[in-house]
């Protein structure tokens, strides 16, 4: 008998078998070698047991013919819950023909009636191998196969689609809400990943933290349906929220999908969530003509640019109007950084900024934007709100600077106006609170940038003592053209307005969207349909 069958101590085993004599004399055996026993009488028992006890089950072993539900049955259904268990199929020779079917559900072996006991422990012991290879390869959390499982699959693989998902924010829900509660988002993520797409077509992964991983062979299944089913998914989670303790805690998901030959699939789709972030799409396929390879190489060539950018002063600040919704008159100025050419060229901040946030430079940029806004106010007393970014706000050097200046420029501080990005993420409240209760000493006004840009709490307005909310851009440039957009943006400036705020518009970039903001009463605009951004020297 093999030497090995002494870890068979260690395990325990779930037994599913019709026949009563020859489940109590087989049963006996696995007392004498295993450390504990499950004994079920039809699969659908079998099922029962292992759906309370999955986390102390290391294996099954189950006829096929049973009443109620078959072994085969249930097998599929327990593979929904955890497809790497090990599950030994005893059935009798002339039963032979229901082997390709286990094997096609994910039988590891299988012993013929009557059972030969010692034939029966090599068996066991030889699907041990999953236990020895179960921390390498399976999450201990989900019991979804890992990363090192999904890398290994895909090597083998000729042409698979994958789709990546992450939860957004997953850093601030463990914050909130604590790592154990956290676990149980993640173990829901995966349980709903599991019974949504069918695991005859598609494998489910946890490969990191809050990221899984769902796999396909591109030939079988359809780069639309799988795109569709994604949606599908994605639209499911956006409405139906994880329930802990009584309390429901809404998570949104981003699904990055490719298509590829081995692990150029798992390296397009980690390129494509990463785009689909910053795009702020649910879900986005990867395709060549997103030019992410050039994409990478224009970094690299920024990174270069900045440095001289900041050596050279080819950074300045260009200022675009907010005007009066009513009048049309001009009340502030924006300041916005562009990074301007030898040949006076201007190039936009979304073509850099980024880039910068991975640069040691990245602080000057709102030591150039202060500066140049001192000077507008100085010099030719216009009102000037500046863009700044918890990045900003959490860094001590450059709230240092920022109150250097305000401290130096008092007699001209009540001029100038803080739009904190909301889009970026407020990870700490208490310190931005801090800091606009210093900037308002010197009498700054401070408001909420790109509010509703897709994450947006109205909380957060009544947590903040700020005297403004700018509704983003993206809810405003459709608003002539959609219903909803307009009933977004008149819930926000209306509720802003309900508890004392001031509304600003921005992306007015024609009459037919100024006069759906003038219709909801927003009390600034700003947009092309008034001014470009301009520079410091052709500001009268």
């Amino acid at each position: 008998m093999n030497n090995n069958i002494s870890n068979l101590k260690n395990i325990t085993v779930l037994y599913v078998e019709d026949e009563a004599d020859l489940r109590n004399v087989t049963s006996q055996i696995l007392k004498n070698f295993t450390k504990k026993q499950f004994l079920a009488e039809n699969g659908q028992e079998g099922l029962d047991i292992f759906t309370e006890n999955e986390k102390e089950i290391d294996l099954i072993i189950t006829d096929i013919n049973m009443p109620i539900m078959n072994g085969l049955d249930m097998i599929k259904e327990i593979k929904k819950i955890n497809f790497n268990i090990p599950v030994i199929v005893a059935t009798a020779f002339s039963n032979k023909e229901y082997l390709l079917e286990a094997i096609d559900i994910g039988v590891d072996k299988y012993v013929l009636k009557p059972i030969d006991v010692s034939k029966l422990l090599q068996v066991m012991s030889q699907s041990l191998l999953y236990h020895e290879l179960k921390e390498l390869y399976t999450d201990s959390l989900t019991n979804l196969p890992n990363r090192n499982q999904l890398l290994k699959d895909l090597d083998i693989k000729k042409d698979s689609s994958i789709a990546l998902l992450d939860i957004d924010s997953f850093a601030k829900i463990d914050d909130l809400f604590g790592e154990d509660n956290g676990d149980i988002i993640l173990i829901e993520l995966a349980n709903s990943l599991k019974s949504f797409f069918d695991y005859k077509k598609y494998k489910v992964y946890r490969i990191e933290a809050d990221k899984f991983a769902v796999v396909c062979d591109s030939e079988i299944v359809s780069m639309d349906d799988f795109y569709n089913e994604c949606k599908q998914f994605a639209a499911k989670m956006e409405v139906n929220a994880i329930e802990i303790g009584g309390n429901e805690i809404d998570i949104d998901i981003t699904i990055g999908i490719a298509k590829a030959q081995g692990l150029d699939a798992y390296k397009y789709g980690k390129r494509v969530i990463t785009n689909a972030r910053k795009k702020k799409k649910r879900v986005m396929i990867y395709d060549d003509s997103l030019d992410m390879r050039k994409s990478y190489e224009d970094n690299i060539k920024w990174i270069k640019l900045i440095k001289q950018g900041f050596k050279e002063n080819l950074f300045k600040a260009y200022f675009q109007a907010i005007v009066d919704t009513k009048t049309q008159e001009v009340y502030k100025y924006e300041a916005l950084i562009r990074y301007v050419k030898p040949n006076g060229e201007q190039v936009p901040p979304y073509k850099f900024l980024d880039v910068a946030k991975s640069t040691k430079y990245y602080s000057n940029i709102i030591k150039i934007i202060l500066q140049d806004s001192i000077a507008l106010i100085k010099n030719k007393s216009k009102r000037v709100s500046i863009n700044i970014s918890f990045e900003d706000i959490s860094n001590e050097d450059t709230k240092k600077h920022i109150f250097k200046v305000l401290e130096d420029n008092r007699e001209y501080t009540d001029r100038l106006e803080f739009e904190i990005l909301e889009s970026e993420g407020i990870e700490d409240i208490e310190l931005v609170r801090n800091f606009i209760k210093k900037v308002k000493e010197f009498n700054c006004k401070v408001g909420v940038d790109d509010f509703g840009s897709g994450y947006s709490n109205f909380n957060l307005l009544t947590l903040l003592d700020i005297d403004f909310v700018k509704i983003d851009g993206s809810l405003v440039k459709e608003i002539n053209t959609s219903k909803e957009l307009e009933i977004i943006v008149s819930t926000i400036n209306n509720f802003s307005q309900k508890i004392g705020l001031t509304t600003i518009a921005e992306f007015v970039a024609n009459k037919d969207i100024y006069d759906k903001v003038e219709e909801i009463g927003a009390n600034y605009c700003q947009g092309y349909y008034f001014n470009e951004p301009t520079p410091y020297e052709d500001i009268q």
